[in-house]
């Protein structure tokens, strides 16, 4: 008797585990498409096995599987306004500056912010732009795993709408982490320097020539929660800082203006922690 229960739990737990990877596949490619193409799906997702992780659909690899074999067409015949919503249960702004990096590195330049939401349940954030094709999930996924987080569910509403849940438990941002000895030259400053200096104590920043720098530097620990801000309000060519004891990224910028570094900045490090 207890042998014959415990197969049936596993038979029912099979089945309810073959239903969540269908019920997943039908919502991302509509009913119409899924009903037409059900036998082959069933022989393409076998064994369905493949397609869990720990328990979890692996959902970008169904995505993956169902565009290669043309159940999922990722391009538009035309460019098309496409509004895409990323969640997490993360710090929001660590979120938004991790998500930004991730799009700039897909070459997703020119987007606006539609929408962001905090609720009791984690943080959305929804922007909108024109492309000629839907996002990549294996090219977001590795992005995103570049910075420690990963892709955990993708929502398709419609052709041009998706929600993507994101992972970022373990996120950081995609920097290299500065080495004591190291004396670097950053040229061509368009936008705030950031470093990550989780392994140092001190730097000694220049000025270059052509610069007309007001310092405006702030630290951050591994969460991107603000630790402290320096700014002065003065013309500056040297400048030597001990680093805040928690401080795993800084950002270095002008008080007033960018403009001001254009020509960029030289910085060595000392110290390990």
């Amino acid at each position: 008797m207890v042998r014959l229960l415990l197969s049936l739990t596993l038979l029912v737990f099979s089945v309810a585990a073959d239903d969540r990877l269908f019920d997943k596949i039908e919502s991302l490619i509509g009913h119409d498409n899924y009903a037409r193409n059900s036998a082959f799906i069933d022989i393409i997702f076998s064994p369905e096995s493949d397609y869990y992780v720990n328990g979890h659909i692996d959902v970008v690899k169904v995505v993956d599987r169902l565009n290669e074999n043309g159940l999922m067409n990722l391009f538009f015949k035309s460019p098309r306004r496409l509004e895409l919503t990323f969640s997490t249960n993360g710090r929001p702004l660590f979120f938004v500056k991790l998500m930004d990096e991730t799009l700039h590195d897909m070459g997703y330049y020119r987007y606006i912010t539609k929408e962001s939401k905090l609720e009791n349940d984690g943080f959305s954030w929804s922007i909108s732009l024109v492309s000629e094709y839907a996002t990549d999930p294996t090219l977001l996924r590795k992005e995103l795993l570049e910075r420690g987080c990963d892709i955990i569910d993708i929502e398709r509403n419609s052709d041009e709408k998706w929600h993507y849940r994101i992972d970022m438990s373990q996120a950081r941002l995609k920097l290299k982490p500065l080495e004591s000895g190291d004396d670097i030259t950053y040229k061509w400053l368009n936008s705030a320097k950031w470093l990550d200096i989780s392994k140092v104590k001190k730097l000694t920043l220049w000025s270059l020539k052509g610069n007309n720098w007001y310092p405006y530097i702030a630290f951050y620990d591994s969460s991107l929660r603000l630790l402290k801000v320096y700014k002065r309000d003065l013309k500056t060519w040297q400048l030597v800082m001990s680093l805040p004891r928690d401080a795993v990224y800084v950002k270095i910028t002008d008080l007033y203006s960018q403009k001001n570094i254009k020509d960029g900045l030289r910085i060595e490090v000392q110290g390990v922690k």
